[in-house]
Parts: C-alpha cells; structure tokens; sequence
C-alpha cells in the first residue's frame, strides 16, 4: 500500500486529498475533517487535520510519510521533536496512546473531558466513549482530592475514570479505573 502524504503546518498535520482523508478516517476514526464537528463516517469532502500523537502512531506504522510545505520529507525522529517542543509530557502521552491504539482501542483527544484521551471501543459516532483516561507519572503523588475530582467528572460524563502510568523505560503502561461505587 502506498503511504498517504500528510503536510506538516506548525502544530497539525493535515491530508489535503480528500480522498486519503477519508480512507484514514475509515482506518480508525483517525483525525477530524476540517469543518466538520461530529463526523459519524468518512462522507465528508474537505481535508483531514491529524493530532501530531496519531500523525507520529501512523508514521511509524508505514501508513503515512510527513512532508513540510517545502516539500521535505520528515522522519519520525523530527516529527517526535516538534511534538515534544509543543505538548507538554508528550513521550508519556504518546506511549500511552500507541499502547491504546494497539490493543484496538480508539483514542481522540479528550479535551472536553479535562483529560488527556476519550477512549471508544468502536468509534465516535458509533458508540459513547466508555473510558475518559488521564495521564500521570509514577512519580506523581495521587491525592484523596484528585481521586474525588476525576470520580466526580468521571460520573457526570457516565464514563469510567483511567489514570494510566506509562513506563518510558520498559514501554509498559498501567491503567487503575476508577468508578464510583453506589449501595
């Protein structure tokens, strides 16, 4: 399969062959067509923007080759550092979105849920995302006040609240849910 070409600008990645948007849409739900909210299929006609997290997942799994406007190719090595210099804790984020990705989950940005990833087991539009997953470092100290806090958002969604904890030295991520219980 010939890779699908994918423009570096700033912060995004964007697919301007619609065609090639839609046949990654399909793929996995993966990015979000320009101007358009809440796809629920690949119908749309208009390019495709990609989170740099996934642009980087699709780099390396040889489904897309990155190019800058000038029409330079751009390795996974670059792609990682213009990441790196724009999320914060992007090595952490991206190993748990890779890990996520490889169990068959689909992962979208979680933003409207204050956390790090909305997770589907079927996609948006096809089902509600089950899993709101926050991000943290072992090293971070989980206090009674967070725990409060993600169970309270976690119920007024409906979704189960995830820490997940990425290893960077081994590659593994442990995932504690959190839901509140009710007698």
């Amino acid at each position: 399969m010939a890779r699908i070409e994918v423009q570096l600008l700033e912060n995004r990645l964007v697919v301007w062959n619609t065609e090639d948007g839609r046949k990654l849409f399909r793929m996995g739900f993966y990015g979000k067509p320009l101007g358009v909210p809440k796809p629920k299929d690949a119908s749309f006609d208009a390019p495709l923007i990609l989170d740099l997290i996934e642009g980087l997942y699709l780099l390396e799994k040889g489904v897309i080759r990155v190019v800058k406007p000038d029409g330079r190719e751009v390795d996974a090595g670059e792609l990682r550092e213009v990441a790196r210099s724009l999320y914060e804790r992007f090595d952490m984020k991206y190993l748990v979105y890779k890990d996520l990705r490889d169990r068959g989950l689909i992962a979208t940005p979680g933003i409207k849920y204050g956390c790090d990833f909305a997770v589907y087991r079927k996609g948006p539009g096809i089902d509600h995302a089950p899993y709101i997953v926050h991000v943290r470092s072992r090293d971070e100290p989980l206090e009674a006040p967070d725990v409060v806090r993600s169970g309270r958002l976690a119920t007024t969604v409906r979704k189960t609240f995830i820490t997940a904890i990425p290893n960077l030295e081994d590659g593994k991520v442990t995932y504690v849910g959190f839901r509140w219980w009710r007698p």
